[in-house]
């Protein structure tokens, strides 16, 4: 061949546009790829690209449905990007998320706090209790790795089969309804809630006419009746905030880092290793035991059998094509959640796991070239023979 090509190490520091520029870079090539792919099996790609949009950001109702799907995926991905920082692989998130759920129930069906109490107490209860449920979970796994170095892939991965297997002895049997796969509905006090519960709050006003009232309906308050958003979106924003502030601002966050970075260095200049392991494990179980929270509270209102489609391992690749910043994870997830949504209309129906699968093998490769300098360069027998 007359040209080849050529791997430089990087000894510099990386460009700051580099890593959004590898991460954009690395969906346009997947939707490319996947388009190619649904071609070559009898697919019209132009015309499922415009499907996707309209199933999934083509009004406000399935923008909506969009932003349901992205908030666990928020609070998950945030979860990842907190334990990744410091080279500690979560992959429990799944786990961690069913735990969170299986705790915050225990407030409604025990009960822990009366059921009549004001939505505020009950919901808080719930999401404290969604916090410990994870942490908890973190914690297993976390302090085997700090006090015997066991691998965490190993542990958080296990812990995953051992979560969903004990929220079925309760779903099944003991909380069961009725017999079937799922407790009671919660109260409506336990309910995180929705848009459309304002929507009904202010149609009246909105009927009876006057300035506020036109400007209300001027920006489309009289329009979001219906969409399924609930508040449980203001936790992902909020812990992106946290996160963020942590990772970049705090003492703490310069830690993690470090100890990521360097173990040797962070033990020589006299950091607890082994303390913030179980530290940052458990923040990162507790985020995303209050994902599951979220979802049980604000989506199904009851605790019952798959309540996640995978958000535990979805929130891995969120992290990852986010590059660990804690607001690209929103956007990531917004992403994430309008293929979840499109996998539902879309097909054949595989679609969507397809694409993916894609984008995480294009975001794994991409990061040859944040490592390396890429060259074409003449081969050494073209350069003689000239």
């Amino acid at each position: 061949m007359p040209y080849k090509l050529q791997f430089e190490k990087r000894v510099e520091d990386i460009p700051k546009w580099l890593p959004a520029a590898t991460s954009l870079g690395s969906v346009v090539i997947a939707f490319i790829v996947s388009g190619i792919i649904l071609k070559l099996i009898g697919g019209e790609p132009l015309r499922v690209a415009k499907f996707f949009y309209e199933a999934t950001f083509g009004s406000w109702a399935t923008f909506s449905d969009t932003m349901v799907k992205a908030t666990p995926l928020i609070l998950v991905g945030l979860a990842c990007t907190i334990a990744f920082k410091m080279k500690l692989w979560n992959i429990g998130a799944e786990g961690q998320f069913y735990m969170g759920a299986f705790f915050a129930s225990t407030v409604v069906l025990v009960p822990l706090v009366p059921l009549d109490s004001p939505k505020v107490v009950v919901i808080g209860a719930m999401a404290l209790m969604g916090l410990i449920g994870g942490a908890v979970w973190g914690f297993f796994p976390g302090y085997l790795k700090a006090r015997f170095n066991l691998n965490e892939i190993i542990t958080t991965l296990m812990l995953n089969y051992i979560a969903v297997f004990w929220n079925n002895f309760w779903i099944f049997d003991r909380w069961s309804d009725a017999g079937f796969q799922m407790t009671p509905v919660f109260e409506k006090s336990a309910w995180l809630p929705r848009i459309t519960d304002y929507a009904r709050e202010y149609g009246d006003f909105i009927a009876a006419g006057g300035p506020l009232a036109n400007f209300l309906s001027s920006i489309g308050l009289d329009r979001i009746s219906g969409m399924t958003l609930h508040g449980g979106v203001a936790f992902g924003v909020v812990a992106a905030v946290i996160v963020w502030w942590m990772l970049a601002r705090s003492s703490w966050g310069y830690e993690i880092k470090l100890i990521g970075d360097n173990p040797k260095a962070a033990r020589y200049a006299g950091l607890n290793i082994t303390r913030n392991i179980v530290l940052v494990m458990m923040v990162s179980g507790a985020l995303a035991g209050l994902a599951g929270m979220a979802e049980i509270s604000g989506v199904v209102h009851r605790l019952q059998e798959r309540i996640s489609p995978g958000y535990g391992f979805t929130g891995i690749i969120v992290a990852w094509l986010a590059k660990l910043n804690p607001f690209a994870v929103i956007i990531v997830s917004i992403l994430f959640g309008a293929l979840i949504v499109a996998g539902r209309e879309i097909q054949p129906s595989g679609l969507s796991q397809l694409l993916q699968g894609i984008i995480l093998f294009m975001v794994i490769s991409s990061d040859v070239l944040l490592r390396y300098k890429i060259r074409l360069v003449r081969s050494q027998a073209v350069t003689e023979a000239a």
